[in-house]
């Protein structure tokens, strides 16, 4: 790895060794997965579609929801992270299988010691342990995708190291082969919803989250945009010990959330300050969100004896809109408040729907206004007043999902998908916490003054991309 010869706030990404463990696309991996997948999926596929033929009723539906939630479950990786995702847009699949797919945690078996030294070996060389004072045995985290250890270097510094499962890239186009499997069930059942974009969106997330230059660059991003934010801290990336499959970053110590269900309204208040404040400030100055706030991506750290702010955990999931789509957003906002019906479809538009009735039209307001509903209310109030977090928005998705059955199908456009997952989760997350804020007062400071120009601005200050973007972070071939 490169040496970081830069300051902190306008840190390099970091620059692929090349080859140091190359699992990408194994002929061998990718066909045991294949049929593992193949073999869940499916069979779930067979007994849903002989369900419809000799008929089915509501006992049915939640039956093969429980059995799909099985399939995924004992699956795990990829696709259960997906089925996830799924579970919080509307109609994609139906309520029944939304209840059941939320509930799924994306975890899997931790890698064995020796199993973790050859990947370290892989990563770093023979000489890996020799580049730490410390490093653990058992993880101290294992998820769908990887695996975080703590290590200590010479001089004290305390990290952690997040470690790739062998063969992901492989288990990833394994899984999302059979997503339009998933897709075909519901289909079957007259989705409202045009799934293909939807897809297309979750294909390239999660084939983000390998990559993990890019989740070191969206870690650069994050400590530039909040450096001044007392209350927020970010990692920082320690380029000289990462690799494309092994991210090392600083260790920050932190309470879980749930911890301070109790404690007095005004720290709740403070640690929900501080996550609206993570998530909507990069969104509204710099068009980027984090695509996966739920409770396990926060901490809360301490000083002194007292609340100091949140850690924001795991930057695989990023989400990088166009400045125009987040005017789109902002516009939408506007248009609601005053109940603007040109204003309301000229931002669908921008937001990349098309062909809107005004029926279509009042059918996707009944979701907006759910989503903005906390911040068109000019008052002290909960995220959403009696509503559990395991509830929160499925009802407002069974009734848009309704509707858009009635009136014809619609595509979905592909930043609706996390735009509208992150929206969930953050307000889920807020309940948790029952929080009772001026919301309204909190976004409008953040959009204070908004336009697309000014995003564009302000992503010309951060830090470039690996391997070269343009001033909208697309791609560059």
């Amino acid at each position: 790895m490169a040496k970081e010869k830069t300051p902190d706030d306008q840190a390099l990404p970091l620059i692929d060794k090349g080859g140091a463990y190359d699992d990408e696309n194994r002929f061998g991996q990718r066909v045991k997965r294949y049929a593992r997948v193949n073999a869940g999926v499916g069979g779930f596929v067979a007994r849903a579609a002989g369900s419809r033929i000799l008929g089915r009723n509501n006992n049915d539906i939640g039956r093969e929801a429980a059995d799909l939630a099985r399939v995924l479950g004992d699956l795990k990786g990829p696709l259960m992270k997906v089925a996830q995702m799924l579970a919080t847009v509307p109609d994609v699949v139906p309520p029944e299988y939304s209840a059941e797919l939320a509930q799924l945690q994306a975890d899997a078996p931790p890698m064995g010691w020796a199993f973790t030294k050859r990947r370290m070996r892989s990563e770093l060389g023979a000489q890996w342990r020799s580049r730490f004072a410390d490093f653990s045995h058992e993880p101290a985290a294992a998820a769908s995708l990887g695996q975080v250890h703590k290590a200590t270097l010479e001089d004290g510094s305390q990290l952690a190291c997040k470690l790739q499962y062998p063969d992901m890239a492989s288990a990833v186009e394994a899984d999302l082969k059979q997503l339009n499997m998933l897709f075909a069930v519901h289909r079957s059942i007259q989705s409202a919803i045009d799934t293909r974009e939807v897809a297309k969106e979750l294909g390239d997330r999660v084939r983000e989250e390998l990559d993990y230059v890019r989740e070191a660059w969206h870690m650069h991003l994050y400590r530039n945009i909040l450096r001044d934010h007392s209350g927020i801290r970010v990692p920082k990336v320690f380029d000289t010990l990462s690799t494309p499959r092994l991210l090392t970053m600083g260790w920050l110590d932190g309470r879980k959330l749930l911890d301070y269900r109790n404690h007095s309204q005004e720290e709740r208040n403070y640690l929900t300050t501080c996550l609206f404040d993570a998530w909507w400030y990069p969104f509204a100055h710099q068009g980027i969100i984090h695509g996966d706030p739920h409770l396990g991506n926060y901490s809360a750290f301490e000083e002194n004896g007292e609340i100091g702010g949140i850690n924001l955990y795991d930057y695989g999931c990023i989400r990088i809109f166009r400045p125009e789509f987040v005017q789109g957003v902002v516009d939408l906002y506007h248009g609601i408040l005053a109940e603007d019906h040109d204003q309301i479809v000229h931002a669908y538009e921008t937001w990349g729907f098309s062909n809107l009735s005004t029926e279509m039209v009042h059918a996707l307001n009944v979701w907006a206004k759910f989503i903005y509903g906390p911040m068109l209310d000019d008052r002290v109030r909960t995220i959403a007043d009696g509503i559990s977090p395991a509830e929160y928005g499925r009802r407002q998705a069974f009734q848009v999902g309704q509707e858009l059955k009635r009136l014809g199908p619609v595509t979905v456009p592909r930043e609706f998908v996390f735009m509208n997952r992150a929206a969930v989760g953050l307000g889920g997350v807020f309940l948790h916490l029952k929080a009772e804020l001026n919301f309204y007062d909190m976004f409008n400071k953040q959009i204070e003054n908004f336009s697309a120009e000014r995003v564009r601005a302000a992503r010309r200050l951060l830090p470039a991309a690996p391997g070269g973007f343009d001033e909208s972070f697309g791609p560059v071939e």
